[in-house]
Order: structure tokens, then C-alpha cells, then sequence
């Protein structure tokens, strides 16, 4: 048996990948169970019902106004005077300012929701992809295994890239597979509790692309994680820096940059990096500079960061970590 085909069986039979492979797909499913319930499809018999309520509280409202004046005009020359408008100049509201659309049950429109899906699928997938990395290698290393290995064969950087390899591409089959049947489940959503309005081939093509970066996304996750790993030579490793850079470095240094009313301080934190590259872009904003346009409303300051900026920070990062885990591999010591 080959090198490789010995490390892909190893990751599929392993009861860890399969029950936190199998928790990502039930966490997906909840998702799409919940936004299946909490949406329904709009036809006339909502917007008649949206239509009555937004009439019903504009005559409330008309009637509640005509109260308010009937009250102050009462109150003229006593102490409640001061409790109302000077001279009762209450205005009634309009019509338009009650709309049925705003009464509207939620729907779920494909060409509007679909997008924030993908970016939940592949921040859960990734999650998956990344703890599921960190336990394959870091397993080996706690256990002996990975010593017992290199004795069967003992070139150290043809091993542990064989082991990402079969990672990688179990990781894809993975996500390829769930991204269809994903995007299947939220069309199967829209016809039924929604609407497909507006889905044309430059849409889908669109959509494609964004499902192909979320799987980029969550095979640097994976590789991430089993970089990490490889490194400190066990799963809590990986696990460790997770949570140091999730809960202390990103809470800690965005509590910093607010005190310090640093400009522009999401260019410091991880998740508006994650963000631009699922969305393309990510516009920041600093609310502290005021730029008057021709109509002299205030126009914030704004940095742009592009999915092109994003892709090369995870590939410099990916880069590092798995660039060290093989040099370490090569150098360090394996007992």
C-alpha cells in the first residue's frame, strides 16, 4: 500500500475526524432547518394581512396625534402646558410613513441571503477543516506514531507532505461535496419559503466563485491547523494558538485600538480580513474625520481592503506556518 493511500484511509477511519466532520454537517443542517422555519413565501394573502396592519397603525397613530392635541390645547395656561409642543404644533403622520412592506413576514431571497450562507458554510467547514488538521498530525506526534512511521520511512519531509496531502484532499471532497449539496438545500428554501427572483447565469457565476474561495478559506484553515501542530508536536498546539489569537490577541488588541482611537482599526483583526476575502471587499470607515460634501453632509474617512489584499495575507501566513512545520521536520529531533 502507498504512502499516501495508508494516510488517507488513516484519516477516514479516524473516529475523531468522523465525529466532528459529522458535527459540522449537523450544525449546517440546523441552519438550514432554522432559516427553512423562520421564513415563509409572500403572496397575497400576506401582503393583504402586511397591508391592514400598516393602515391599522396609521389610524392609530392619526388617532393618537388628534389625542395629543385635544390634550394640549386643554392644557393651555396650566402646568401641564410645558409638557406639550409650544402652540400644539403636533404633526400628524402620512400615509406613506406606515409601508406594507415593512409589515412583511421574513423571506428568504436567494440572490439576497445566499451569500451570507456561504460565508457561514465555510466559517463552519473551516472550524472543521482546522481542528480536524491539528488532531491528524498532532495525534501522531502524541502517541509515537509518527516515530514509528519514519522508521517504516524514514524520509521526514516526504512523510509529513504525503499526510497534508491526504488532508487536503479529504478536506476538499468534503466541502465540494456539502457546497453542492448546501447551495441545493438553500434553492430548495427559496422555492418554498422565498423567492429565486433575479437568479441569472452572471449571479450564479458569482456565487460560484464565492463558494470556491470558502473552500481556499477552509483548506487554509486545515493546513493552518496541522502546521500548528506539527509544530509544537501535538493537537493542543494548534488548539492553543486558536484560542490565544481569537480571545487575547482580537478582543484584546481591538480594546486597545478603541482607547486609542486608532484609525481604521479593523485593518488590525483577523475576522474583516476573513470578510473581504468572502465578499471581495471590506470598506472601513473612521467616523472620527468628517468630510464635508456639496450638500454638507459628513462623509467618513474610508480604506478599502480588496479580496487580492486578503488572499495574500492568508497566503503569507499559510506560507509561514507550513514553511516552519517543514523546516522543523527536517531539523528538529523526532525522539
Amino acid at each position: 500500500m502507498s504512502l499516501y493511500r495508508a494516510e488517507t484511509r488513516r484519516l477516514v477511519k479516524r473516529r475523531f475526524t468522523k465525529l466532528f466532520a459529522i458535527g459540522a454537517l449537523l450544525i449546517l443542517a440546523a441552519v438550514v432547518v432554522g432559516v427553512f422555519l423562520t421564513n415563509q413565501k409572500v403572496g397575497p394573502d400576506q401582503i393583504a394581512v402586511a397591508t391592514a396592519k400598516a393602515q391599522a397603525d396609521y389610524r392609530q397613530s392619526v388617532a393618537s396625534t388628534e389625542q395629543m392635541k385635544t390634550d394640549c390645547q386643554a392644557a393651555q395656561g396650566t402646568a401641564k402646558a410645558s409638557q406639550f409642543p409650544p402652540n400644539c404644533e403636533i404633526i400628524a403622520p402620512s400615509e406613506s410613513d406606515f409601508q406594507a412592506e415593512w409589515y412583511m413576514p421574513a423571506t428568504f431571497g436567494l440572490k439576497d441571503n445566499l451569500p451570507d450562507m456561504i460565508t457561514t458554510f465555510a466559517a463552519v467547514l473551516a472550524l472543521a477543516a482546522f481542528v480536524i488538521g491539528a488532531s491528524f498530525v498532532g495525534a501522531e506526534w502524541s502517541s509515537g506514531g509518527m516515530m514509528n512511521l519514519l522508521l517504516w520511512r524514514p524520509r521526514r519531509l516526504q512523510v509529513l507532505s504525503t499526510k497534508l496531502a491526504a488532508l487536503l484532499v479529504g478536506v476538499t471532497g468534503l466541502t465540494v461535496v456539502t457546497a453542492a449539496l448546501w447551495t441545493a438545500a438553500f434553492w430548495g428554501v427559496a422555492k418554498t419559503r422565498g423567492n429565486t427572483i433575479g437568479m441569472t447565469s452572471g449571479v450564479w457565476q458569482s456565487f460560484g466563485l464565492m463558494e470556491l474561495r470558502a473552500l481556499v478559506l477552509v483548506l487554509v484553515a486545515g493546513a493552518l491547523g496541522f502546521g500548528l501542530a506539527s509544530l509544537g508536536r501535538h493537537t493542543a498546539m494548534a488548539l492553543g494558538v486558536a484560542i490565544g489569537v481569537i480571545v487575547v490577541f482580537q478582543f484584546g488588541v481591538a480594546a486597545v485600538l478603541a482607547v486609542a482611537q486608532v484609525k481604521f482599526p479593523e485593518l488590525y483583526l483577523a475576522p474583516f480580513w476573513v470578510i473581504a476575502w468572502m465578499s471581495k471587499e471590506y470598506t472601513a470607515q473612521d467616523y472620527n474625520a468628517c468630510n464635508l460634501d456639496g450638500t454638507g453632509t459628513c462623509q467618513p474617512d474610508t480604506l478599502t481592503i480588496t479580496w487580492q489584499m486578503a488572499g495574500s495575507a492568508l497566503a503569507i501566513i499559510l506560507v509561514l506556518v507550513v514553511g516552519a512545520a517543514m523546516w522543523t521536520m527536517r531539523k528538529r529531533d523526532i525522539t
